[in-house]
């Protein structure tokens, strides 16, 4: 875990590879969004990232959120997200912890959200999941359906799709991994024109490729070890 002495700089040179490929893809470092992803580590963590003015934070647990959130004193000053796979039966108490929920990839799951949502009276924003890979490891709507599949979320009155995210499988090549990148972006603008237009979001990229992510349209992207350091065992 990254010891708190480096960590402003740590930051500040991660930021400024966040500027630099957003003024190569022709935007501005203010057009992407550094998800903090805190899993595994110590509650404190939330802490740690608040105090550095990282305010948007991600989780892939619900019970590991459910806890750092006991003793955490600034829930009104973050975005949370949820970043895991979501079963059906654990949608009431995601929808009660998070404001972003990125891994729908289902109708199934999106409708049980629409009812929970409807239910609590709350608006709750999704991020539709694309298996942009088709890796049978990875969770999301295949390529073919993902537009199909946006229509019909849309017209579920308690939820709002905000974006589309993916997760790529691991060990690709770096032309294969930006192809299915333009892929993903390519989703998300015909979503935004011709199905929803609040879906403006695109979550793509981790610690390991961030920069060709962002090259390629994300406006989010997930970091967490090139951030915090090692996970904990």
């Amino acid at each position: 875990m990254t010891p708190p002495s480096k960590f402003s700089k740590i930051l500040e040179s991660l930021n400024s590879r966040i500027n630099n490929a957003a003024i190569k893809s022709g935007r501005t470092p203010n057009d992407i969004t550094l998800i903090a992803v805190t899993k595994l580590f110590p509650p404190n963590i939330w802490e740690t990232a608040i105090n550095h003015n990282l305010t948007t934070l991600a989780e892939n647990r619900i019970q590991e959120a459910k806890e750092k959130l006991k003793n955490f004193k600034h829930r009104d000053k973050m975005v949370l997200h949820f970043i895991g796979r979501l079963q059906s039966n654990k949608a009431r108490k995601a929808g009660q912890i998070f404001d972003v929920i990125q891994t729908v990839d289902s109708i199934k799951l999106a409708k049980r959200l629409n009812i929970i949502s409807t239910e609590t009276n709350k608006l709750q924003k999704i991020y539709l999941q694309v298996n942009i890979g088709n890796d049978p490891k990875k969770q999301g709507f295949s390529p073919e359906e993902i537009i199909n599949s946006a229509k019909e979320i849309s017209e579920l009155d308690s939820l709002e799709i905000n974006g589309i995210m993916t997760m790529l499988p691991q060990g690709i090549p770096k032309t294969t991994l930006r192809d299915y990148y333009k892929k993903t972006c390519k989703i998300k603008n015909e979503i935004k024109e011709s199905v929803n237009g609040n879906c403006n979001n695109l979550s793509m990229g981790m610690s390991n490729d961030f920069e060709i992510a962002i090259e390629e349209g994300a406006t989010h992207i997930r970091i967490g070890t090139a951030l915090f350091g090692a996970r904990p065992q």
